[in-house]
């Protein structure tokens, strides 16, 4: 297929753009079909997501959009984990932070909702670090025509364990000496494939590499601390620590998802963007 360059803006990918995603992610087989959206952090995965969702909404669409984010798991059950395995799973974001079961459960109702049925979609409050109550959960009151479901490491496979022996940054060198936390990690990409197995179709937006996260992980953060002034948020430095917790497992992912992904949308660091199929 053949490729078309497209700017993506402070006020997100170009109509016409958004316009041929929606048409391609309409076309996969499932009814209603639940389509995956991934990329590294500030690649545009929640801005591509609500564009869908609007330009669905412009047709007379239902679009529902989820994000992985919104099945971590509680703070106390991260604790524990941390006591347990190690503490840096204290830490919400990496594999093995997330209600699998929940994510799973929500994603089949979704699939199988019908009139007159009753359905809440969890949410997560990132700046708070805790999930919200289900009195604030978002309601759905009709049969979806698609669903996009949004996260950093979709369907990213574990790494094979002699790739793990050796620090990859400051954070495992300093923080996970012994390797117990990626390794953990790593195992814990295996028990997210029940929950792949529900995608009819993976959309990877593709950066430039995993060198431009942090820089666009501190533009996601200026901009949710904008967005909700006075809210504890995080500083320059803890966003370039924070990074860290992601790096091994988005580099995996540049390393294989081009064979597995469905559809690949380009993204380089001046956020110019190319949809191209595989």
């Amino acid at each position: 297929m053949a490729r078309q360059s497209h700017s993506l803006s402070r006020t997100g990918f170009p109509p016409d753009l958004v316009a041929r995603i929606l048409d391609d992610t309409l076309a996969s087989p499932g009814r209603p079909p639940i389509v995956g959206l991934t990329g590294v952090q500030g690649s545009g995965k929640s801005t591509l997501a609500a564009q869908l969702a609007n330009a669905g909404k412009a047709r007379g669409l239902t679009v529902i959009v989820l994000s992985i984010d919104d099945f971590y798991l509680t703070r106390r059950q991260r604790q524990a984990l941390g006591r347990r395995v190690h503490p840096l799973l204290a830490t919400r974001g990496p594999p093995g932070t997330h209600d699998i079961a929940l994510a799973g459960a929500t994603l089949d109702a979704l699939r199988q909702f019908q009139p007159g049925d009753r359905l809440s979609l969890p949410r997560f409050d990132k700046l708070g670090d805790r999930r919200l109550p289900p009195s604030r959960w978002r309601r759905v009151q009709q049969r979806p025509d698609l669903v996009v479901f949004e996260g950093w490491f979709l369907k990213v496979p574990p790494e094979p364990d002699e790739l793990l022996d050796e620090p990859l940054n400051a954070l495992e060198r300093n923080e996970d000496a012994d390797g117990r936390w990626r390794r953990h990690c790593n195992a814990a990409l295996a028990d997210y494939a029940a929950l792949w197995q529900r995608l009819d179709r993976l959309l990877w937006l593709r950066g430039p590499g995993f060198e431009i996260v942090p820089r666009w992980r501190w533009q996601q953060e200026r901009t949710l601390q904008a967005a909700h002034p006075g809210r504890n948020a995080m500083s320059r430095a803890q966003v370039e620590r924070f990074v860290l917790f992601f790096e091994r497992v988005s580099r995996q992912a540049e390393r294989t998802l081009a064979g597995i992904a469905d559809r690949i949308v380009d993204v380089d660091e001046n956020r110019n963007a190319r949809l191209r199929r595989r």
